[in-house]
C-alpha cells in the first residue's frame, strides 16, 4: 500500500460521520445509497453522496450500480492494511510491557506487591 493510499484510508476514517456510515454499511452485507441517507436526518443526500464517494475513492467501501440505484457494501483489504499498521506501532510497546512483567516476574516482584506496599 502506497503513502498516498493509506493517506486516503486514513483520512476517510478521521470524520465521524463516513465512520458511522461505515459502520452502518458493515452491519449489512449491501444497502442502496437511499437507505444509508434515510440514517441520518441531519444530513442531506448530497452530503451523505460526498461522504460514501470519499469511502469509496480510499477503497473502504465498493458500489454496485443497479439502474439508476447505488448499492454500496464494504471493502475488507484497506481495513487489513489499517489494521496491520496499527499493529506495526503498537508492537513495540506491547513487546516492552510483556519483557518488563517477565523481568518483573522473574525479580519476584508482581504489580499486586507493588499495590499493596503503596496501601499499606
Amino acid at each position: 500500500m502506497t503513502t498516498s493510499e493509506s493517506d486516503a484510508i486514513f483520512s476517510a476514517l478521521a470524520d465521524p460521520t463516513r465512520r458511522a456510515i461505515l459502520s452502518l454499511i458493515g452491519e449489512h452485507e449491501e444497502l442502496p445509497a437511499g437507505e444509508i441517507a434515510a440514517h441520518f436526518d441531519s444530513l442531506g443526500r448530497t452530503a451523505v453522496s460526498s461522504h460514501l464517494r470519499i469511502l469509496r475513492l480510499a477503497g473502504l467501501v465498493a458500489e454496485r450500480r443497479d439502474g439508476r440505484f447505488r448499492h454500496y457494501s464494504v471493502t475488507p483489504t484497506p481495513a487489513d492494511a489499517v489494521v496491520a499498521f496499527l499493529t506495526s506501532v503498537y508492537q513495540n510497546s506491547l513487546e516492552q510491557l510483556a519483557s518488563a512483567v517477565q523481568d518483573a516476574s522473574a525479580a519476584g516482584d508482581t504489580p499486586l506487591d507493588r499495590t499493596e506496599e503503596r496501601s499499606a
